[in-house]
């Protein structure tokens, strides 16, 4: 069974950096996409950034030269640093991962079959 643990969310000033971490067990896929995922209130779940089995990533625009995903080869282990951060950053920030190519569409939450439970991130101005 695939689980998915988020950690490293807080409360921070704008400006200020967070680190994420999303701690991946108990699948097997040869090939994957791992994406983090964020939801604010009374907004639809977003994409933020993802990166697959070979390191290739992929930003939602308006985190671009500000996040960056990584991803540990030889753990199953995911994480976002997050730099020059803002208000809008303020959400609930999962990790997702499947089967599947983090292709043009990697941003559709639906895609994703697994799912952290979450970690909050706080940005005030």
């Amino acid at each position: 069974q695939v689980q998915l643990v988020e950690s490293g969310g807080g409360s921070v000033q704008a400006g200020g950096s967070l680190r994420l971490s999303c701690a991946a067990s108990g699948y097997d896929f040869r090939r994957y996409c791992m994406a983090w995922f964020r939801q604010a209130p009374g907004k639809e779940r977003e994409g933020v950034a993802a990166i697959d089995t070979d390191g290739n990533t992929r930003y939602v625009d308006s985190v671009k030269g500000r996040f960056t995903i990584s991803k540990e080869n030889t753990k199953d282990n995911m994480y976002l640093q997050m730099n020059s951060l803002k208000p809008e950053d303020t959400a609930i920030y999962y990790c997702a991962t499947d089967s599947i190519f983090c292709d043009d569409w990697w941003y559709v939450a639906a895609r994703f079959g697994h799912w952290g439970q979450g970690t909050q991130v706080t940005v005030s101005s």
